[in-house]
């Protein structure tokens, strides 16, 4: 199977699986999910959920997350990696929110990208998934998986990034990011499977396929 037969396969395959695939970091509106998708490097979306129910009864608007110090929203995000740079990173951004861009976030990478905290793969997660501009923000799971389905050679994220956007049509990224992502927890995961035993990569590289052992009477 050629890589743009390999591409129209899986696409056909996560579609069946999650057809309506959900944004799995709870947020409020616009801002907190730019929040919560910061909060969620290095953690689960599982625990940044739990911290950010507190935090956002708090604050859900740069404006009333300013009237918070730091000291306050580290004590509401410590459960998670980095929490201190975080909670810096979150109490500046909304600072530049309400300074340069009227308490709104921005609709754009440029911008999105000079906020504190704020890299690519975050800009690119809000972009998608608050305003509905298509992107496809490359996580350790979909290049995992671009990997393992030989979608790309990239060795970083930007280069799976253009090679995934390459193959599939633009009109079907956004969905696509959250598929892949859903698909490499439940079933393609680091150590659940090495490219030969999951069902999609079975169909996809029978060859490859892990052998069944057959236990002798």
């Amino acid at each position: 199977m050629k890589k743009a037969e390999r591409a129209i396969y899986i696409q056909k395959r996560l579609e069946e699986l999650y057809p309506n695939p959900s944004i799995p970091l709870t947020h409020l509106n616009d801002y907190t999910l730019l929040v919560a998708v910061l909060l969620s490097a290095q953690c689960t979306d599982k625990k940044v959920n739990e911290v950010t129910k507190d935090l956002f009864r708090l604050a859900y608007s740069p404006k009333m997350m300013c009237r918070l110090n730091e000291d306050i929203i580290l004590d509401r995000i410590k459960q998670l990696g980095l929490a201190k740079q975080k909670a810096r990173h979150i109490y500046r951004l909304s600072e530049i929110l309400i300074r340069n861009f009227q308490g709104q976030v921005p609709r754009n990478y440029e911008d999105l990208e000079s906020l504190p905290g704020v890299g690519h793969k975050t800009a690119g997660v809000v972009l998608s998934q608050a305003y509905g501009i298509p992107t496809f923000p490359v996580d350790t799971h979909i290049h995992r998986l671009a990997q393992r389905w030989d979608l790309t050679k990239g060795t970083n994220v930007r280069q799976t990034e253009r090679d995934l956007k390459e193959l599939f049509p633009k009109e079907y990224w956004n969905k696509l990011h959250l598929q892949i992502i859903y698909y490499g927890r439940e079933h393609c995961t680091a150590r659940g499977c090495d490219g030969r035993k999951c069902l999609l990569c079975q169909e996809l590289f029978p060859r490859r396929a892990k052998p069944v052992v057959h236990l002798k009477a």
